[in-house]
Order: C-alpha cells, then structure tokens, then sequence
C-alpha cells in the first residue's frame, strides 16, 4: 500500500479518536445542565472517572477481551487474548488492518468508545446514587460486560457470524448503557420530589439549559468522529456519505421531536428538541454506512418521535431519568438497530430478524448482568445516597466542595 494512503487513513482514525474523546465533555455538559447545581461536581467526578477508568480497564484486559481473535471452531462467545498491550508484527505498518491504521490506533480508537456505555449509565442514575457504588459498577461493567458484548459482533463472535449488523453501535454501544442504565433507574427508585403522592410525575428543572445546550452540540460534532470513524479508514465516498446521514438523521431528530412536543405539550421545549437531536443520532448509528439521505431523514424523524413518546412511557412507568438517558439511547438505540432491518442495502425480512435476535440476546444479557451487578452491591455497600445527602446535595457530602463559590451564600 502507498505510504501516503496509510498516512492518511490512520490520520483519520486519530482525529476521529479524538472526536469520540470530545464527546465526554459533551456528555459531562448536558448532565450537569439538566440536573441541579447542588449535584455538579458529584457528575463532573464521575464522568471523569469513568474516561480515565474505563481506559485503563480497556488497556489491562478489556481490548483483549473484546478482539480477542476467534478462529475456526470457537463458539465466538468467550475468549480471552491475554492481559496488556503488546504490538503484533508489523503492527505499525500496512501490514495491519488492511492499511488503515496502526495497532495502536486501532486501540485507542475503541478504547474511547468503551467508556460511553457506563457515561449513559450516569445520566440516568444522576443526583442519587452513591459515588463509591457507582465506580464499582463502572469497573466491572465497562471492564467485562462490554467486551464480552462487543465481542459478539466487532471481534467476530456469534452474533457476527449470523449476519447481525451495528455499523458503529446503536445496540453494541448505547443499547449496552441503555439496559443497565434502566435497571439500575428501577433498583434506585425516584429522586425526592419527582413523583407526587399520587404517582404523579414532577419536573425538577436543570440549573443549566444553555450547558445543556452546548453539550448536545459537542455531541453532535463529536458524532463525526463515532461514526465517521467506524467506517475505519479515510475512504472518501464512505466517510463523506456517513457524515451526511449522520448529520441529516440528527436534525430530523430534532424537528420530530419539537413537532410532536408541541402538539401535545403545547409550547416550544427545548429540552425535548435536544433530546430528539440526540435520539436521531443513536438511531442512525446502526446503519449509518448503509443509508440513502431520504432513509436517514426518516429514521431520525422516527427516532425524535419515540423520544418524546418514551419520556413519557419512563414517566408513566415511575422511573426517574434526570437526562432521558433510558430513552435516547435504548429505546431509539433498539430502533436504529431495527431500522437496518427495514431500510438501507441490507433490508429484508431475514435481515430484521438477525437484527432482533441481536438487540434480545444483548438486551438480556446486559439486563441480567447489570441486575446482579447492582443488587450484589445494593446489599453490601448501599446504592442510594441518605436522605439528608440528596436532600442538601451530593457535592457538599460526598467531595466536600461546591462547583459555583457563592452556591451556598446565595442559598442561605
């Protein structure tokens, strides 16, 4: 391969690694933005945490354990290649993935995607769960459950060899969070306030809305990378095509979402229009590689109209998602996955099937897994902050510090 090419691709795939990287600041943005000022060093700590954990994790065992080369004869459930990093032969050269980037690249890449699956988590479980718990969680759930997961399909495992289809993770990845992020919502119960006597769901507003804001668009640029990025090189039909459904799914999303808001809402929520541009996202995320413009419009618009239909299924169902985690990233994570099923170059009656049996197995798996994760500590270190803790806010208590100087002057 010509020098020059492979200079390039592995450009490409270090830009688009660090994209994927940005998007922990868009993330840690849009938390603290739709949750109270008393919570935001507690969300800033764990995102933190989580990107420099979940890399470490991903460099001791977890890349090994997500590629850890299946060959002829192995089921493609469980393999483990060894703990470290160590570089094959030729590695570094062209002789690796084809010419498109260097192992290292290659590493780095997919390490930055592994801890977004525990960043979802976060969201959900935002302004009530312990730290402590919430960092044992993360180790063991980034650490095995998505590798193990990952390695079904990106490392060549089973649900690889059945035709299953995640171009860049609609289900490998947000899905992945999505599932644990509503069990642990289930096992942690409502924050106080958010339902009435009656049932009765309560909006507790964020402190933020334009940090919310610009953590959405940092998300979205973000994107290019994540999707971009998995088409893993620099190919200019497929990385320029990507990008446009990538982006057109993105604002369909938003306009789904604004429509069907305010229609039954009645007024203009911002909230909802950023959350629609977020489930667009996931939604193509799946097939982005796979789309015509046309396809990518519709399946945004689809996913921002689950969006505002699935904040209000989680409402009804009385579980408490501070930033609609449970739902822009499984519900439309689900649909995007689908939607590989129904439109684009794969579509087929056969196809849809190997996409559902796909989104069953990992949803039960990762539903299971992150169940016993969670009551194993639920019953030996706690998950829920005391009362008096959530009541007067997790930075004061858990970091002994306040994220704005003159919060509590201005309180008293």
């Amino acid at each position: 391969m010509d020098l020059g090419l492979f200079t390039a691709n592995n450009l490409w795939m270090m830009i688009a690694t660090a994209l994927v990287f940005f998007m922990h600041t868009g993330f840690a943005f849009l938390e603290i933005g739709l949750t109270r000022q008393k919570n935001t060093i507690n969300i800033l700590f764990k995102n933190i945490f989580i990107i420099t954990g979940g890399l470490l994790l991903f460099y001791a065992f977890g890349f090994n354990l997500m590629y850890p080369g299946f060959v002829d004869g192995d089921m493609g459930i469980l393999k483990f290649a060894g703990f470290g990093l160590e570089s094959p032969e030729g590695g570094v050269t062209a002789a690796y993935a084809d010419g498109n980037y260097t192992y290292w690249t290659d590493f780095l890449f997919q390490g930055m995607f592994a801890a977004t699956a525990a960043t979802i988590v976060s969201g959900a479980v935002a302004e009530r769960i312990k730290i402590g718990s919430f960092m044992i969680f993360t180790i063991i759930y980034v650490g095995l459950v998505y590798p193990i997961v990952g390695s079904w399909k990106w490392g060549g495992g089973f649900l690889d060899s059945w035709g299953f289809y995640d171009f860049a993770g609609s289900t490998l990845v947000h899905s992945v969070g999505g599932w644990a992020a509503l069990v642990a919502s289930a096992l942690l119960g409502g924050r106080i306030g958010k339902f009435s006597k009656e049932g009765k769901p309560k909006a507790i507003p964020g402190h933020s809305i334009p940090l919310a804001t610009a953590g959405v668009l940092v998300l979205w640029l973000g994107w290019f990378g994540f999707n971009g990025g998995s088409v893993l090189s620099a190919d200019p039909g497929l990385t320029s095509l990507v990008l446009v459904t990538t982006s057109l799914a993105a604002a369909a999303g938003g306009f789904g979402a604004i429509i069907l808001s305010t229609i039954l809402y009645k007024n203009l929520d911002l909230t909802m229009f950023l959350n629609g541009i977020l489930g667009g996202l996931v939604g193509i995320t799946a097939g982005a590689d796979l789309m015509s413009p046309n396809e990518s419009v519709l399946i945004g618009l689809i996913a921002g109209l689950i969006v505002v239909c699935g904040v209000a299924l989680i409402d009804k169902l009385k579980l408490d998602d501070p930033v609609g985690a449970i739902t822009v990233h499984l519900i439309c994570g689900v649909w995007g996955t689908l939607a590989v099923g129904i439109f684009g170059s794969l579509a087929s009656s056969g196809q849809l099937l190997n996409q559902l049996y796909g989104i069953l197995i990992i949803g039960a798996f990762c539903s299971l897994s992150s169940a016993i994760i969670l009551i194993i500590i639920k019953s030996t270190v706690g998950l829920r902050v005391s009362r008096e803790e959530e009541l007067e806010g997790l930075d004061i208590h858990e970091h002994g510090m306040d994220a704005y100087s003159d919060f509590r002057i201005n309180e008293n």
